[in-house]
């Protein structure tokens, strides 16, 4: 058995990858005021412009006691509000407000970040060929997306009939 070396493990390619993007979507997050975490929490208001917190930690992948301190802090600069659920007092149900409505139309910055970053190696890359450009990014989102699925059927198997 050899040593597992850390260029072959995909968590690490993954996590390197991951804080890659977010860097380069920095300039983009600091326009609209936001921090990653909260970004993510906004795109999910944006599809649904409200949601109970269990939704927004099922599809942010996260735990409430991750997504709860991003709601308050979303709340304190009046982008989004809280409130109890008319039909279950014990879900919360986080709403746009108007001014986190409106925050969506400038939104695209933080694409247009990253977009921007890939370009920009694509012109930098001195063979004339890069190994990853614009043209990439859809194909790997989708393969990720399939990982996560796959990830995700084999944490949580479904009941067999």
């Amino acid at each position: 058995m050899s040593n597992p070396r850390l260029d072959d493990q995909l968590c690490f390619a993954l996590y390197a990858a991951s804080r890659a993007v977010i860097a380069a979507q920095r300039p983009g997050l600091r326009e609209l005021g936001l921090t990653y975490p909260q970004y993510l929490v906004m795109l999910v208001l944006w599809e649904e412009r409200e949601a109970p917190i269990g939704r927004l930690c099922a599809r942010l992948h996260l735990d409430s006691g991750t997504v709860s301190p991003l709601v308050r802090r979303l709340e304190k600069a009046e982008l989004v509000v809280r409130r109890r659920s008319d039909t279950d007092e014990r879900s919360t149900i986080v709403a746009l407000t108007d001014a986190g409505a409106d925050m969506a139309d400038r939104a695209d910055c933080v694409t247009a970040a990253l977009g921007d970053s890939i370009v920009a190696a694509e012109e930098a890359d001195p063979d004339g060929v890069p190994q990853f450009g614009v043209a990439d990014v859809g194909a790997l989102r989708e393969a990720l997306h399939n990982l996560i699925g796959e990830l995700d059927r084999i944490e949580s198997p479904q009941p067999r009939s």
